[in-house]
């Protein structure tokens, strides 16, 4: 288990789908371990009753079945399917409202879900979800990218209210895909995924959604920068390593 963990964190999030198949043929006696703990790409299904898109998880799946954060209902039906608490419910409502407008302000269009259920601890979890499809056929607006792919899952543990304050454990998963393809850079291919986790106490005062909705803002904010670095940032260090701009390539020429 620990090796095949191992090679999905190597595996680029676009061939996820088919190495997690692969690994469900191995090892088919660690098939609830692999699908709970491997992240994969996100899929989005229409909620017909409401005209609206939500996005598929393993956060809001009961069988073969899942709930739409809109109307609350399973596609394809489910008459016994799990659902929150009315007072959960109304939350996860709100919350669905005010992360739709984050996606559009921050991503420039997109889909966005949010799931919330209770745990054994008596408090709460929520996912917070993030797709956006970047492509010239989807939703990019820039026209730059051939392919291009944004899944960001970012999973809240909440806990019991003690004296005014609660702890707050957020778990953030990053998956990104792009894929160019013009005369002056050809075609060229990225892809990779960053997890990150942090950990903070805080007042209720303001209500739970502004505390998630911060700290949901910071780590975003974080995991771009590391994205930045480490795969754009390396990617141009290498190129320029080995096809050097021409005025350096000038310089490094000896004189005849």
């Amino acid at each position: 288990m620990e090796a095949a963990m191992g090679l999905m964190r190597r595996i680029p999030p676009k061939h996820t789908d088919t190495a997690l198949s692969a690994l469900l043929s191995l090892l088919p006696h660690h098939s609830s371990d692999l699908l709970s703990q491997v992240d994969q790409p996100l899929q989005v299904l229409c909620d017909v009753d409401c005209g609206k898109e939500f996005i598929l998880c393993e956060y809001n799946r009961d069988a073969d079945s899942y709930r739409s954060p809109w109307s609350n209902k399973y596609y394809p039906p489910l008459e016994d399917g799990s659902l929150p608490s009315s007072d959960l419910r109304n939350l996860e409502i709100e919350a669905n409202e005010i992360f739709a407008v984050y996606c559009d302000q921050y991503y420039e269009g997109g889909t966005s879900s949010v799931y919330m259920w209770e745990d054994d601890n008596e408090g709460f979890a929520a996912c917070f979800l993030i797709k956006k499809d970047g492509s010239k056929t989807g939703q990019g607006r820039r026209g730059y990218l051939e392919e291009g792919a944004w899944d960001a899952i970012h999973v809240i543990e909440v806990g019991p209210e003690e004296e005014g304050t609660t702890n707050y454990r957020l778990t953030s998963t990053v998956m990104l895909t792009l894929t160019t393809n013009n005369e002056s850079s050809g075609t060229f291919s990225l892809s990779g995924s960053i997890r990150r986790q942090m950990s903070m106490r805080l007042s209720v005062a303001e209500g739970h959604i502004c505390n998630m909705g911060r700290m949901i803002e910071e780590m975003e904010s974080k995991l771009r920068n590391s994205l930045d670095q480490v795969y754009f940032g390396k990617t141009r260090e290498m190129v320029c390593t080995l096809r050097p701009p021409s005025e350096v390539a000038q310089m490094r020429m000896p004189e005849s």
